[in-house]
């Protein structure tokens, strides 16, 4: 993460381990490999070394809004789940529901970043965002999260690239 400008990009500290993530079109996510709009529509699996009796952050968010160079929207929120028990994010509290990569044309390769963070106790949320809005998923920071509930360094993290494919009009046409 330390190459791709993730770091300073979104995070201070990179990850202390590498989460496995799995899309069910069969894609992996390996550390900036490139996967397209199509292989990332759907919610993936996600699994880390977690403790026995710990309650886990999952956020994942785009950086590079609307485009790497001109980062004006930095960071746009895909997916975010709290107080996930263990590494069971199924049984986790979703903030945002999942969105896959819809970058515009011509706008070239986004980083798509997968961190997740320990927390101290649960938190309290009613806040809910569906995955046909845009409402409160733009100019989101990571910062701030970790800030506001003194995350500390990612437990865990991950990343894909991805570019506009033909799959990224019927993902637009979905969202408001």
């Amino acid at each position: 993460m330390d190459t791709s400008g993730i770091i300073p990009d979104i995070i201070d500290e990179k990850p202390k381990a590498k989460a496995t993530i799995s899309f069910p079109s069969g894609a992996q996510v390996d550390l900036g490999n490139e996967l397209t709009p199509t292989q990332v529509k759907d919610q993936p699996t996600i699994s880390w070394d977690a403790e026995a009796g710990a309650l886990y952050t999952l956020l994942m968010v785009n950086p590079d809004a609307p485009s790497r160079a001109d980062p004006k929207l930095r960071e746009v929120l895909h997916w975010a789940v709290i107080n996930i028990p263990g590494n069971k994010v199924a049984d986790g509290q979703v903030l945002a529901e999942y969105v896959g990569a819809g970058p515009a044309e011509g706008s070239g390769l986004h980083r798509f970043v997968f961190l997740i963070f320990k927390q101290g106790d649960k938190i309290p949320s009613e806040k809910f965002i569906s995955k046909t809005t845009r409402e409160g998923r733009l100019n989101v920071k990571i910062r701030d999260y970790v800030s506001k509930y003194n995350f500390g360094a990612p437990v865990a993290g991950n990343f894909f690239q991805a570019q506009y494919d033909a799959y990224v009009p019927t993902l637009l046409a979905q969202v408001k």
